[in-house]
């Protein structure tokens, strides 16, 4: 009898593919073996490798390039959606529980940042800052630049765990400017340009302290839209 928890083939032949990726220390972008090379290393069928790219590209770890390829992804194993976040039906709730959750990491992230980034991660941070900047003045969408400019903080922290937190930490990003319509322009201007002079300055107290304010920003007009919400419906 087969036991419900055993592996199938195509799961097995995953595993071992992620093995050899470790092995040969592939890097994000880098290209695995073609089907055939890969199905004579691992001992079996094209279709049954075939399987397992799939299985490892539903996880992330590997990208498909129709034509092109298979590739390890940018971000091997990190889902966009890990909780399931898209099937939270009330979304103003989630962008408050979300807020509270950056409030006890991105204080101490934007620390960290500070003292370990180096020259060239903060002439990143810088640069989506000023983009960031230059499109909520011209009352652009400026929500991937956004998430983009939190996310380089975060890379910056030398921390393993950190850039994986942030497809979760930042799925509050685009789901709080949605609900407030870019409503805090110059308060978003004003802390992103203070948080990106403390990191620059490697001042990791000036960083936790911006960071901080920038948040309080965005749960002040979260609870001032709830506090409007609610008179709306007396």
């Amino acid at each position: 009898m087969i036991h419900s928890d055993e592996k199938s083939l195509p799961e097995k032949l995953s595993d071992g593919i992620v093995k050899y990726i470790l092995k040969e220390q592939l890097q994000p972008g880098d290209r695995l073996p073609n089907e055939s090379v890969l199905a004579e290393q691992l001992g079996a069928g094209r279709s049954s490798v075939r399987e397992a790219i799939k299985l490892l590209a539903s996880r992330n770890i590997v990208t498909v390039r129709q034509g092109s390829g298979t590739y390890v992804s940018a971000r091997p194993g990190v889902v966009e959606d890990p909780l399931g976040f898209t099937f939270i039906q009330d979304k103003r709730k989630l962008a408050e529980d979300l807020l509270e959750i950056r409030f006890l990491l991105e204080p101490a992230i934007a620390a960290w940042a500070a003292a370990y980034a180096t020259e060239e991660e903060i002439g990143r941070i810088r640069k989506l800052c000023d983009e960031t900047e230059q499109l909520l003045k011209a009352g652009k969408d400026h929500t991937e630049k956004d998430v983009e400019f939190h996310t380089a903080i975060s890379m910056s922290s030398k921390n393993l765990v950190v850039p994986r937190l942030t497809p979760v930490i930042h799925s509050a990003v685009p789901l709080f400017i949605d609900l407030t319509k870019s409503a805090l322009r110059r308060e978003t201007i004003d802390t992103h340009r203070e948080i990106t002079e403390a990191i620059a300055a490697h001042d990791a107290v000036r960083a936790q302290d911006a960071m901080y304010l920038h948040l309080v920003y965005n749960r002040r007009l979260i609870r001032t839209a709830d506090t409007l919400h609610s008179g709306d419906s007396l």
